[in-house]
């Protein structure tokens, strides 16, 4: 189960508050995700925030050893194509918090997807992420 736009939103508000004036935030529909878009010039910034923060990373290779429900959450996605990487959380955790990363094909932008995804009967306060953040930024 996908989380919906105002759950990502409670659940990442400290994340999200720290890109506020850096990346807009709008909603994809398409994927259940949070999107932003960033021209490539700031790849770096982005590229080791993310790593930091969700410290596991796939891409169309690796994420053949990925865990079942991984591999079908990047399927969701479209599979994972040349230069797009999925950033996850810890794969085995109640809830997945996710970062899509899609270099676009002119090299010149990179768009920016985050979604969650929750055990059916997982209730979203009981997840853990909020403290994840919190202390993330502490």
């Amino acid at each position: 189960m996908y989380l919906t736009k105002t759950q990502i939103k409670q659940q990442c508000k400290e994340f999200l508050h720290d890109f506020d004036g850096l990346l807009s935030f709008g909603w994809d529909s398409g994927f259940n995700a949070l999107l932003a878009e960033f021209p490539t010039r700031n790849f770096f910034f982005f590229f080791f925030f993310f790593f930091f923060f969700f410290q596991q990373i796939w891409d169309s290779k690796s994420i053949r050893t990925a865990p079942l429900a991984l591999k079908e959450t990047a399927g969701d996605l479209g599979d994972l194509r040349n230069n797009q990487l999925l950033f996850t959380s810890e794969p085995a955790a109640e809830q997945l918090v996710f970062a899509a990363w899609w270099p676009w094909g002119n090299g010149e932008r990179v768009s920016l997807r985050i979604a969650a995804t929750a055990a059916e009967n997982t209730p979203v306060e009981a997840t853990g992420i909020v403290a994840r953040l919190k202390g993330f930024f502490a």
